[in-house]
Formats: structure tokens, sequence, C-alpha cells
């Protein structure tokens, strides 16, 4: 910083205050700036948004990883489908989708 008080002249002492002032100054301003409330409301709805984003993207990766596993199980190296996986459950398919259709026909009649 500057030399001892001895050595300064009274020049170099009013330009040294004036420089610290104007340093306060900017640190008083950006102090008003972080502190003030739609500041702060913005900043805590960006840290909101960031973990709303993360916690989006780590859900879109599980899912994509149970969708490539069940994928796994339905379709073979070559992308061909896997008849003996996907018959029997295509037929269960069928059936549910035929209970819920004679039950929903029993309820209105």
């Amino acid at each position: 910083m500057a030399d001892t008080a001895d050595s300064r002249t009274p020049a170099e002492i009013e330009a040294d205050i004036r420089r610290r002032r104007e340093v306060l100054a900017e640190t008083l301003d950006e102090i008003g700036v972080r502190v003030h409330p739609k500041t702060i409301v913005g900043d805590a709805k960006a840290r909101v948004a960031s973990n709303i984003d993360h916690t989006l993207g780590r859900a879109y990766v599980q899912v994509n990883r149970v969708v490539s596993d069940v994928r796994a199980q339905f379709v073979d190296e070559d992308g061909a489908p896997r008849l003996e996986r996907v018959v029997p459950v295509a037929l269960v398919a069928v059936g549910l989708v035929g209970l819920l259709a004679l039950g929903s026909r029993r309820r209105r009649g």
C-alpha cells in the first residue's frame, strides 16, 4: 500500500483518501445491489431453477437407462425383436385390454 504517513505529502494523502472513498463507494453499491429484495428473489429463483434442471436431468438419465434395459429385453443385438419374449407380453396385454373392456361393459349394462 502506501508508505508510512511521514513520507507522504498532503496531496498524496488526499489522493489515497479519494481512491479509498471510491473503492468504498463501489463496495457499498455492490452490497446494496446484493441485499436488494429483487436481487435476493432473483437469486433464489435461479437456484430453484438450477436444482429443478439438475433433478430433471438426473430423472431423464434414469428413465433413459430403464428404457434401454427394457428394450434390451425385447430386442437382440442385431435389432431384431425377440419373439420368445414379445409374443407372451403381447398376449398378456391383449388379455388385460379384453378384461377391462368386458368389465366396463358389465358396469354399463
